[in-house]
């Protein structure tokens, strides 16, 4: 995990200078939203897989910040459901049940097939087919890990289509709740490479200028998504609505 700016809590506490101040109007994170977004970006990578245990103190030596901002980047993912407080216990990755599985695949379909249907440059395109790509290198290595975190890519990169920042910061929190529940579905190993065929239909569509037909891809593949993830966690498709 990369350390933050030792002097990020100093800065922030400083405030900017009353010239700058006067430059400069764009909102700045916090340093416990920037502790936040790195857990964030850890668990929907797969590096911090359900039930991990995450401690104040190691994680405060980690990342050069103090006890106090882990606990507020703590509480803050623990809002988003991704962390769970266990009293006695301490703070852990959360395990994410089937109950969650429709509501995730709603906000996905609201979200991943409106902007995939409005296109995109030809620069964010090129970005879907870069994740497309180290897709394929993941599954010709045999590197599970790497295939899912491809996958993960893949999906940021289609909601990147749409070029707004709120949307890529919601649908950095489902790609960290899609890794806690895929985690149970990716143990076989075979789980991702399943949809590496259909992520390259969709991508081909984007790139011959078929925004609308990348749209009906993709609206089948979540279809096919939610369905799997369903049976995998013991329910079946009625029961995740």
């Amino acid at each position: 995990m990369a350390r933050l700016n030792a002097n990020a809590e100093a800065d922030a506490m400083r405030g900017p200078t009353a010239r700058e101040a006067s430059r400069l109007r764009v909102a700045v994170p916090s340093v416990p939203a920037r502790v936040a977004a790195e857990l964030r970006l850890q668990i929907a990578d797969g590096a911090l897989p359900p039930a991990t245990q995450l401690k104040e103190e190691a994680l405060s030596e980690e990342l050069g910040v103090s006890r106090n901002t882990v606990r507020e980047a703590f509480a803050e993912l623990v809002s988003e459901r991704l962390l769970v407080r266990q009293p006695n216990r301490g703070v852990f990755v959360a395990s994410l049940g089937a109950k969650d599985i429709h509501d995730v695949y709603t906000v996905r379909r609201a979200i991943e097939v409106s902007a995939v249907r409005g296109g995109g440059s030809p620069e964010s395109i090129a970005r879907v087919r870069a994740a497309v790509e180290e897709g394929k290198s993941a599954a010709a290595a045999g590197d599970t890990e790497r295939l899912g975190t491809a996958n993960q890519h893949f999906h940021g990169a289609l909601v990147a289509l749409a070029g707004s920042e709120r949307l890529n910061t919601i649908m950095s929190q489902v790609l960290a709740e899609m890794r806690l529940f895929f985690h149970k579905a990716s143990v076989d190993g075979g789980f991702y490479q399943v949809w590496l065929p259909d992520n390259e239909q969709i991508c081909k569509a984007l790139e011959a200028g078929d925004a609308e037909l990348a749209a009906e891809r993709l609206t089948d593949y979540l279809a096919r998504s939610e369905e799997h993830t369903a049976k995998v966690h013991a329910l079946g498709p009625e029961a995740a609505e």
